[in-house]
C-alpha cells in the first residue's frame, strides 16, 4: 500500500493520541479483545479472527476449487444477502469484471431482476450468518419457489454461506444442500476474506488466492511497518469531527468505497460519536461540508491511499478497529440495527400484512409529500432549513437501484444545494450499513426517504405478506425510529417512479 496527499503533513507522531494507537495496534496484532476496554471485551472476544483471515482463509482453496467444479455447469450467480455478505462480493466482482447479481433488496421492481436470465444455468448462492435475516430469508424462498417452478431440483441450484451450528447451517444440511462455513468469530462487516467474500468471488470466475496474497502481505507490512494504519486512524480521528468523502472516481476499485461506508459508518456510529463515510461520485461533488477527502489514485484528495484490492481490504479493517480506540467505542456493535427491525415486525402485524392507504400531507403532480411543506419545492426547502449547524442530509431510496439509478443524482444536487455533507443509500441495504449511524451517530441528521409504487408484486412463499408490504414495512419501520428522534424527516413517495424521479430532480435544480 502507499499513503500520499496534504493531510499527511498534519500527523502527529509524538502525540498522545499516536502514541496510544501505536499500542493499540500491537493488542489488535494478538487479538487482545480489551483492546477497545473491558466493556467491549466480551463481544471483541468473539470478533477478532479477521485479523487471521489473510492466511486461514488459504485452507477454504481446495474447499472453494471443488465448489466450482460442482456447480461447473451454472454459469449465472445470483447471491442473496445483505451488508457485509454482499458488498464485499460486490466490490469484489466488479473489480475483476465477474458478473455477480447482487439480490440485496426487497423492492418488487427489483426482484425481478433476479429472474432475468435461464435459471437451468443459475447458481443461487445464499449468504447469511444466522438464517434470519428478514431479506435473505424472502430472498431465498421466493428463489426456491422459481428453481422449483421450472422443474429443477433446488440442491443442485442452491449453495449456502454460513456459520457452523447456526439454524440455517442445520436445516440446509438435514436437506441436503451444499453449505460452505465461514470462520464464525469474525462479524459480518469483516468478513470479505472469509468464506463469505471469497466464496462467490470464485464461483464467479475471481482467483481468491490473489486476494488473499495481496492481503497477507499487506497484513505482514501492516505488523513491520504500521505507520500508514496508525496515520490514517489518526487523521480520521483528528482531522474531521464527522464526515469523510470517499470516491472510487479514476480508480479500478469500483464498489470499494460502498464496502468502507459500511464498514466505518456501522463500527464507529453509535454513542453519538462516529465519522460518516459520504460516498460521492468524485471528489468536486463532495466539496459541500467540511470533509476530509480520501481517493485510491490521482494527487486531489487531502488523502490518497493505493494499493490492490485484497490489501486494501485488510487495511481499512485495521483502521478501523484502530480508530474505535480513538473514538473510545465498540467498533464489533451494532446496538442500534435491531431497532428498525422491530419496527418493520411492528408494521406488518398492524397492517396485517397489507399496506393500509397511508394520507399524504399533500400531493405536488407524480409525488406524494409526508411531511412538512405545501409543494415540493417548499418540502426539499424546508428540509434543507432544518438542518443543524454541523449536520447533514441521509437520503434513503427505497427504489430500485438498477432501474431507478437516476434517482441518485439528487445527492449531489442537494450536496451543493444545501451546502450540506449529503449522503446517499439505497433501502432497505443501508439499514445494514449506515443505518446504524443515522441512530447512533452524532445526533444530527436530516431525513429524506424516497419510496414509490411498484409496477408490480410477489408474494413471499411461507410468509402472509408480498414483496411489496415487506419494502414499505421496512420503509415506514425506519421512518418511525426516526421520527421518535424529532429529527427533520420526509417522505415523498412517486406514484409515477420514472415521471416522480424527473420531477424530484427538476425541483431540486432550482432550490
Amino acid at each position: 500500500m502507499k499513503l500520499s496527499g496534504r493531510a499527511l503533513a498534519k500527523v502527529d507522531r509524538e502525540s498522545d493520541l499516536y502514541r496510544s494507537l501505536a499500542k493499540a495496534h500491537l493488542k489488535i496484532a494478538q487479538k487482545d479483545p480489551q483492546t477497545w476496554g473491558s466493556k467491549a471485551a466480551a463481544e471483541a472476544a468473539l470478533r477478532l479472527n479477521w485479523v487471521d483471515l489473510p492466511d486461514t482463509s488459504r485452507a477454504l482453496l481446495p474447499e472453494l476449487a471443488a465448489l466450482c467444479e460442482k456447480f461447473s455447469s451454472l454459469s449465472r450467480i445470483v447471491l442473496c444477502g445483505m451488508g457485509g455478505s454482499s458488498l464485499g462480493p460486490e466490490v469484489i466482482s466488479k473489480t475483476f469484471k465477474k458478473e455477480i447479481f447482487i439480490f440485496d433488496s426487497t423492492d418488487p421492481n427489483y426482484v425481478a431482476h433476479a429472474l432475468i436470465g435461464d435459471l437451468s444455468r443459475t447458481l443461487v448462492i445464499v449468504s447469511s450468518k444466522s438464517g434470519s435475516t428478514i431479506e435473505t430469508t424472502s430472498q431465498r424462498s421466493f428463489m426456491e419457489e422459481a428453481i422449483k417452478g421450472v422443474g429443477l431440483d433446488p440442491k443442485n441450484h442452491f449453495l449456502f454461506i454460513t456459520d457452523p451450528g447456526s439454524p440455517l447451517d442445520t436445516e440446509v444440511r438435514s436437506q441436503g444442500f451444499t453449505v460452505i462455513n465461514a470462520d464464525p468469530m469474525v462479524g459480518g462487516r469483516f468478513s470479505v476474506l472469509g468464506a463469505f467474500g471469497l466464496t462467490p468471488a470464485a464461483l464467479a470466475g475471481v482467483p481468491a488466492v490473489t486476494i488473499l496474497s495481496a492481503a497477507s502481505d499487506e497484513k505482514l507490512s501492516l505488523l513491520d511497518q504500521p505507520q500508514m494504519a496508525l496515520d490514517t486512524a489518526y487523521l480520521f480521528a483528528t482531522q474531521t469531527e464527522q464526515y469523510i468523502a470517499f470516491t472510487d472516481a479514476d480508480s479500478e476499485l469500483p464498489g470499494l468505497s460502498d464496502w468502507i461506508e459500511q464498514l466505518i459508518a456501522e463500527s464507529t456510529g453509535k454513542n453519538s460519536v462516529g465519522r460518516l463515510p459520504i460516498v460521492s461520485e468524485n471528489l468536486s461533488s463532495a466539496t459541500s461540508g467540511n470533509f476530509l477527502s480520501v481517493g485510491y489514485s490521482g494527487n486531489s484528495a487531502d488523502l490518497i491511499v493505493e494499493g490492490s484490492l485484497g490489501a486494501h481490504f485488510i487495511f481499512w479493517e485495521w483502521v478501523t478497529a484502530l480508530l474505535g480506540v480513538a473514538l473510545k467505542i465498540d467498533p464489533f456493535n451494532q446496538p442500534n440495527v435491531t431497532e428498525a427491525k422491530e419496527q418493520t415486525s411492528a408494521c406488518l402485524a398492524e397492517w396485517a400484512n397489507q399496506v393500509p392507504e397511508l394520507a399524504p400531507t399533500t400531493v405536488d403532480a407524480d409525488v406524494e409529500i409526508f411531511g412538512d411543506g405545501q409543494s415540493l419545492k417548499d418540502a426539499l426547502a424546508t428540509l434543507i432549513e432544518d438542518v443543524k449547524d454541523g449536520g447533514y442530509i441521509a437520503i434513503m431510496a427505497y427504489l430500485d437501484r438498477a432501474d431507478d439509478v437516476k434517482i441518485s443524482e439528487l445527492r449531489s444536487i442537494l450536496a451543493k444545494k444545501s451546502g450540506r455533507p449529503t449522503s446517499f443509500g439505497w433501502g432497505p441495504r443501508f439499514l445494514h450499513s449506515t443505518g446504524q449511524f443515522h441512530k447512533g451517530g452524532q445526533k444530527n441528521g436530516s431525513f429524506l426517504q424516497i419510496t414509490g409504487a411498484t409496477e408490480t408484486d410477489y408474494p413471499i412463499p411461507g410468509k402472509d405478506f408480498s414483496f411489496r408490504t415487506l419494502l414499505m414495512a421496512q420503509a415506514i419501520g425506519d421512518n418511525r425510529t426516526l421520527a421518535t428522534r424529532k429529527y427533520p424527516l420526509l417522505r415523498l413517495h412517486l406514484q409515477n417512479r420514472g415521471a416522480g424521479i424527473d420531477q424530484i430532480l427538476a425541483v431540486a435544480r432550482t432550490l
